[in-house]
């Protein structure tokens, strides 16, 4: 089974997340922060993140970069989903390693299919 990790501090939006992809067949790993979300990382090696940008502590930019400078953890496919929506945030997501960047307000149906098809895409 397929597992992402899913980190936000909005517990609404986490719980929202989390709901569809295990419907859609996915394991989730569901954290409140950035700090939370490298340590799962690094314990679970999920195939796939969904990070928040704005979060306590460490943003989801930071995390990413992390993820990405880590040799474990640098396979790791990344899609940022935040409320940011300005270009220079979204350039930033790119430049710190996301494959993909999702804005709220989101469909989750949406979501699910961007994570579907990044998989694939990665599978190929």
């Amino acid at each position: 089974m397929t597992v992402v990790l899913v980190a936000d501090d909005d517990a609404d939006i986490r719980d929202l997340v989390a709901f569809k992809l295990e419907q859609a067949g996915f394991e989730v790993i569901a954290v409140e922060d950035g700090q939370s979300a490298v340590e799962q990382a690094r314990d679970r090696l999920p195939t796939l993140a969904v990070l928040d940008v704005s979060m306590p502590g460490l943003s989801g930019i930071e995390v990413c970069r992390m993820l990405r400078a880590d040799p474990a953890t640098a396979g790791i496919l990344i899609i940022m989903l935040t409320a940011r929506v300005q270009e220079q945030d979204v350039e930033g997501g790119f430049s710190a390693g996301a494959d993909d960047y999702v804005t709220k307000p989101f469909s989750p149906r949406e979501l699910v299919s961007r994570i579907q098809a990044l998989l694939s895409r990665a599978r190929a």
